[in-house]
């Protein structure tokens, strides 16, 4: 039984009109830790007691049975539960090694399906550091709604369909070379992007060509669906590389074409519920009872619009998987669209529309410059990764000459490295990315967590135990009950990340659990011949134990913990 259990159960007591689960969603953490383990706030019995809350846990503390306790007292409003220490710490590191990998999971979502779209990026353009975001954020949600009990769904939504795609077309036949685009083909298709965007500013007709190309893609004109197929073939490729580097795997590629196969359909529903309204030649539908501007689903010449495609997506993903959720990790500049969908879809009739979920993220620039693919201001994420091993690697260099596998373990450092940046800041921020911070081993940052991790696997080698299971795990003292109470807490923390769609809570918690490790590495002598032989098992298993926390929370953000650096 874990300590809320425990709290839990001895207030329920206390309070015997109030169910175990009514008890259990009022407990607290307190956030100064010597305020005790757990905390119960008394502000909502005020009214049912007639008493003053502070009274109310006056005496509510007393009556308290404490047996499991090491002490039970009132502060205020609050009643504070102190954990015995060896009891519940020896509870807590049995249950880490008895199943690490499962430790802080909660099956909450019974095997639910869940489908997340997120990296998303645009065929015939490179995976700039903008992807790395709603790439890294969405794969760390599946990761912990995984790690929960849900199914998550990975889709990659591929931005391979649009007015843009014409543009491209447009762009290759004025100025298209086979022999460049075949030598480096993402690069050389998105010079001549930027060309056709640039040159358009003093040529209006470009814009009208790409438009036009667009149109006959959608009309099924063989020689821009082949251009497309080939556009999106190379791209998905290159893609694939990343991802591959990344350790990024979706379960679906299918993108804007495939949902363009669909929009009659929501098209129809739309027209027979009377929701598309004419203006100025285009049709829209009216969402001013949200609060909400238009919606355009038809242009003016005819051709459709992202909505229309997002619309007939959402009628497909509940269709064929019958999603609990259904997430969309796209930049927050995004916020009004998805309400906007969200309420067209209510207006069809869809009552699941409330269960579509937006996970907005804040821009990345790099060394506070702005991105921009249009004007060709695109920083390469795969080269980005690249010079990051290349760093790592040349630290590892310094630090530990003789590492046997240290090419891998520079990828793990090195990509690990980006990937932990982006995560342990709250997705909502903006984030600046230096890459010379970034690999630091010092502060706060991904590399400084996986070595703080590989000094505890190097002491776990040096003292020969491997089996944990017949250790007096009772015999840890004080200075252990800080690092076990706060492994403690790894499935709250967990259930918060997942609640808010929030990886940078995992990435924190390591952070913190990484500090607390090496602060009682500095001070506390294990491996000694004058510390006794039970004593020092326990510490170990302590060691083993963070060891495996610090591996789980790495692996939800999709990070590697190296066992040697």
């Amino acid at each position: 039984m874990n300590g809320k259990q425990l709290v839990a159960e001895a207030l329920q007591t206390v309070l015997p009109d109030w169910s175990l689960e009514e008890v259990d969603v009022k407990i607290e953490r307190p956030k100064d830790e010597k305020l005790g383990d757990y905390a119960f706030p008394t502000f909502t019995l005020a009214k049912t007691m007639r008493k003053a809350p502070n009274l109310i846990a006056a005496e509510l503390a007393e009556k308290i049975d404490q047996t499991n306790f090491e002490k039970v007292q009132a502060v205020g409003p609050y009643i504070n539960f102190f954990l015995n220490k060896s009891q519940a710490g020896a509870a807590i590191l049995k249950e880490i090694l008895a199943d690490p990998e499962n430790y802080g999971a909660r099956d909450l979502g019974h095997g639910r399906n869940v489908s997340t779209e997120y990296s998303s990026p645009n065929i015939a353009k490179p995976m700039g550091m903008g992807h790395l975001r709603s790439t890294m954020i969405g794969e760390a949600i599946a990761r912990i709604l995984e790690k929960e009990g849900f199914k998550p769904i990975r889709i990659d939504y591929l931005g391979d369909w649009g007015t843009q795609f014409g543009k491209m077309m447009a762009a290759y036949k004025m100025w298209g070379n086979d022999a460049d685009i075949e030598k480096d083909p993402i690069n050389t298709l998105l010079s001549y992007y930027v060309r056709i965007n640039r040159e358009a500013e003093e040529h209006p007709e470009y814009d009208e060509e790409g438009r036009e190309w667009f149109a006959k893609l959608e009309h099924g004109d063989e020689e821009a669906k082949r251009l497309w197929s080939w556009f999106r073939e190379v791209s998905l490729e290159r893609f694939k590389k990343v991802y591959g580097m990344l350790d990024v795997n979706f379960d679906s590629f299918t993108g804007e074409a495939f949902s363009a196969q669909m929009m009659d359909e929501p098209i129809r529903i739309l027209r027979e519920k009377g929701l598309l309204v004419k203006s100025q030649g285009a049709e829209i539908v009216d969402l001013e009872k949200y609060n909400l501007p238009p919606l355009m689903v038809i242009k003016s010449n005819g051709t459709s619009t992202y909505i229309t495609r997002d619309l007939a997506t959402a009628m497909y993903r509940k269709k064929t998987y019958d999603f609990y959720k259904s997430i969309y990790v796209v930049g927050q500049e995004q916020e009004v669209y998805f309400q906007q969908l969200r309420a067209c879809l209510k207006e069809m009739g869809f009552d699941w529309a409330d269960d579509i979920v937006h996970v907005s993220f804040g821009l990345m620039s790099i060394n506070g410059q702005k991105m921009s693919t249009r004007k060709g201001n695109v920083v390469n994420l795969e080269d980005v990764l690249n010079e990051s091993v290349d760093l790592a690697r040349k630290q590892i260099s310094e630090k530990n000459s003789s590492l046997k596998n240290a090419d891998e373990v520079a990828k793990q450092v090195g990509i690990g490295a980006v990937v932990f940046h982006d995560l342990k800041n709250y997705r909502r921020n903006p984030i600046d990315f230096s890459l010379e911070e970034v690999v630091k081993f010092e502060g706060e940052t991904g590399p400084y967590v996986q070595y703080a991790r590989a000094r505890g696997e190097s002491l776990l080698r040096k003292s020969g135990i491997k089996d944990f299971s017949d250790v007096d795990l009772s015999k840890i003292g004080a200075e252990e009950w800080d690092l076990v109470s706060f492994m403690g807490r790894y499935a709250d923390t967990i259930q918060k990340a997942m609640e808010t769609y929030d990886p940078s809570a995992i990435a924190k918690y390591s952070l913190e659990l990484a500090k607390r490790f090496n602060k009682y590495y500095a001070h506390t002598r294990i491996l000694v011949d004058d510390v006794d032989e039970d004593v020092k098992k326990a510490r170990l298993a302590v060691v083993q134990a963070v060891s495996h926390v610090i591996k789980s929370a790495l692996a939800l953000l999709d990070v590697k913990a190296p066992d040697e650096m």
